[in-house]
């Protein structure tokens, strides 16, 4: 296949794009990429020039934009989105537009061209919180966010498209990834940095909200199998079952960077911040997909692969981050 990946030069996008090509080497892959903030091209310098990977540079909201990124290819993967739950209480107005007219605009052109693999990819955070068990792709969305509003939209924008005009779309719900090139404004990335720098980690609330962690190339894995054996029309759940608290993961980290507990600095909550998020995989699991790599292992790698790649996050810690931080958690 020629698969159109939007949003390629973010954070699970990059990898995605790295494992399509090392599975399947007869495929080709074209990164269409606005380059916002969290958008760097830096994540894919090692597969900058394989011949069967292209950068094109667009908007998913650019209608003639699209419709030329599409004009050539089998499939699409949309990762394009706006996807911080803080910056989207700040400021939603680009979640909105991302995230649903994007999407919008991305399904018009591609049904007009018909094609017929199209994955979504979306969020757990879509049902809201659950005191006990999992959520299953057929529950009730119930977003708390403006970032969960606007990607549970994006799905019924999918949804309209399907009872409408008959247009079908596979959409993934992955749980919370972790992993190489994520942006440090997430909580691992941004405390493993900050520890490593000895600064504090500004934990939430009493640290006792709970999410299931998947490794990024899980995730990746995951929605690779979507991609080649999902139906059209279905959601797939894409989960790891492994649970952590916030506050198992801080310590977790700590420990994985040599710092002590002290370095934990208690912060006010976030505004409508789910208590735990759990979902139930059975259905991608049928596909014959597994997460391979568990908790420990993960996250001992992402701890390793920030430390060997300093250059890369101190570059993205300077200058207006620095800004974005002193308003998230200056007077915290």
């Amino acid at each position: 296949m020629r698969i159109l990946v939007t949003g390629g030069a973010g954070f699970i996008g990059s990898n995605c794009i790295r494992f399509l090509l090392q599975s399947h080497p007869e495929d080709s892959v074209v990164n269409f990429d606005k380059l916002t903030y969290a958008g760097n091209l830096e994540n894919l310098a090692d597969v900058a020039d394989d011949p069967r990977y292209s950068f094109l540079r667009g908007d998913i909201c650019d209608e003639s934009a699209v419709e030329q990124a599409v004009g050539a290819v089998d499939a699409v993967v949309n990762f394009a989105a706006e996807t911080h739950v803080d910056r989207s209480i700040q400021h939603a107005a680009a979640f909105i537009d991302t995230d649903i007219k994007g999407l919008y605009v991305l399904l018009e052109a591609a049904r007009a061209k018909g094609i017929e693999r199209f994955v979504h990819i979306s969020t757990d955070e879509v049902y809201g919180s659950i005191e006990k068990g999992s959520f299953k792709e057929t529950d009730p969305l119930n977003p708390s966010s403006p970032y969960s509003a606007s990607k549970a939209g994006g799905e019924l924008m999918a949804k309209s498209f399907e009872r409408t005009f008959g247009y079908k779309i596979m959409i993934t719900r992955g749980s919370n990834t972790y992993g190489p090139y994520q942006y440090p404004e997430k909580v691992v990335p941004l405390f493993i940095t900050n520890a490593l720098d000895d600064l504090p980690l500004p934990l939430y609330g009493d640290g006792l909200n709970v999410r299931d962690w998947l490794y990024v190339e899980d995730h990746c894995s995951g929605i690779d199998a979507v991609l080649r054996k999902g139906r059209p029309g279905e959601a797939y759940n894409l989960g790891a079952d492994q649970e952590r608290t916030n506050l198992e993961l801080t310590k977790r980290i700590l420990a994985l960077t040599g710092k002590g507990e002290d370095l934990i600095k208690r912060v006010t909550d976030r505004p409508g911040h789910d208590r735990r998020y759990s979902v139930d995989s059975a259905k991608a699991r049928s596909l014959g997909w597994r997460p391979q790599v568990a908790f420990e292992e993960g996250l001992a790698r992402t701890v390793a692969w920030y430390r060997e790649n300093e250059a890369w996050w101190r570059k993205i810690k300077d200058g207006s981050y620095r800004e974005y931080y002193r308003q998230m958690y200056g007077n915290r």
